[in-house]
């Protein structure tokens, strides 16, 4: 994939009406409807104040939560406009519809340096589905089109890849940064490459391993995932998470590793619980060896001064997916100390979104990492190599 792609820095966007595509998928509380972590509407805040001090007329869209085409008054952009008026500091007109007469009307009369939001994109079906008269529809509304929602960019939607067939297409400073960063750390990274995988299951990271497979100096595996490859070498997991079905392919991977010169880090020890449960019962075994009735749910103690000796001399680290169950205190060790050594290497730090970018904001390692992704299942496609249709879409340099 080109991951050289045309900014708004890079287009004439004064005077002009831009649809600029933000992630205001924010989480928000059951029993208030009030939001409970803004950060994605901060995240905004840079491209959008660029186009109004350009004197463009912002035409904002976002979705949020599963309306599933339907529209759900607790799922309304009412509450983000409300949000991101007090963050601008400046009036952000609300459209009580997405492509219908409010909103045709009040785009219409946007002035230069002026700021409205649609409502939730995903009150009309024609979104999920990329339908191409709805895309025709929203992009009517404007004539450039700004992409700055990374989290969605592997879905294509009509407001993150139908639009492009319609308006020039460019991306925003989050974007721009996420391309940027990670793209140089997959095409031409400083060496040497660690990769650190976690999380529950090998199927779920199969492309990422292969992607890495060819790029990586080297791979650390961590997680539940780690218990299919210790099943694969014939080892005993006991109650552990394990996916019976991909041992052959966790075999595979050792081998192939092997073949390439990679060098392919397993657990060599294991915590393991009689329960999994916040206060279960704990002890420390070789990893393979884990008794019956008992689950591995974080790495050992000679596990962790494996990997954050692996991390030392790295030259860039990409880490997606904590090492264990980290929401439990006693199964939160691992996780923590990998967030501790990436935070005193000298190496370029990428945190593949997530459940690592949780961790790693929540363990206040944050502001020591080169970058955090803003995008779960986005920065896990592109560390595959996959194509990325709002990526795709945007007009290359």
């Amino acid at each position: 994939m080109n991951y050289k792609k045309k900014t708004v820095t890079d287009i004439p966007v004064s005077g002009k009406k831009v649809l600029l595509r933000c992630d205001f998928n924010v989480p928000l509380d059951k029993t208030t409807g009030e939001i409970t972590d803004d950060k994605r509407i901060a995240a905004a805040l840079p491209t959008i104040r660029y186009l109004l001090e350009q004197k463009a007329a912002v035409i904002a869209c976002s979705h949020l939560g599963k309306p599933k085409g339907q529209r759900k008054p607790e799922l309304s952009l009412k509450p983000v406009a409300d949000r991101l008026s007090q963050l601008l500091d400046h009036k952000v007109i609300f459209a009580e519809d997405i492509v219908g007469k409010d909103a045709r009307a009040k785009a219409a009369a946007l002035r230069p340096g002026e700021i409205m939001l649609l409502e939730n994109l995903r009150f009309d079906p024609g979104e999920e589905k990329n339908d191409p008269a709805f895309a025709k529809a929203l992009a009517s509304l404007a004539e450039v089109y700004v992409s700055d929602a990374f989290g969605t960019v592997h879905r294509a939607h009509a407001s993150t890849a139908g639009v492009a067939a319609y308006l020039p297409a460019v991306s925003g400073f989050l974007i721009q940064k996420e391309l940027e960063i990670m793209g140089r750390a997959l095409a031409d990274p400083r060496r040497p490459l660690v990769a650190i995988l976690g999380g529950s299951k090998v199927s779920s990271k199969i492309g990422v391993i292969n992607n890495l497979l060819e790029i990586a100096d080297t791979i650390i595996i961590g997680g539940g995932m780690a218990y299919t490859f210790s099943a694969a070498q014939g080892g005993k997991v006991g109650d552990s998470l394990l996916e019976p079905d991909w041992e052959s392919y966790a075999a595979d991977m050792i081998r192939k590793a092997a073949e390439k010169g990679v060098k392919l880090l397993l657990p060599v020890d294991t915590v393991c619980a009689d329960a999994f449960a916040a206060d279960a019962h704990t002890q420390v075994v070789k990893t393979g060896e884990i008794p019956d009735g008992w689950q591995g749910l974080d790495i050992g103690p000679e596990t962790v001064k494996l990997y954050c000796d692996a991390v030392k001399d790295a030259g860039t680290v990409i880490w997606n997916g904590p090492m264990g169950v980290f929401e439990f205190p006693a199964f939160a060790k691992g996780t923590q100390a990998v967030a501790g050594a990436l935070s005193e290497t000298g190496a370029v730090t990428i945190i593949g979104g997530g459940d690592s970018a949780a961790a790693v904001q929540q363990l206040g390692y944050a502001d020591k990492m080169t970058h955090i992704s803003t995008g779960g299942g986005a920065s896990l496609e592109f560390l595959e190599g996959k194509e990325l249709p709002g990526v795709a879409c945007l007009l290359d340099k």
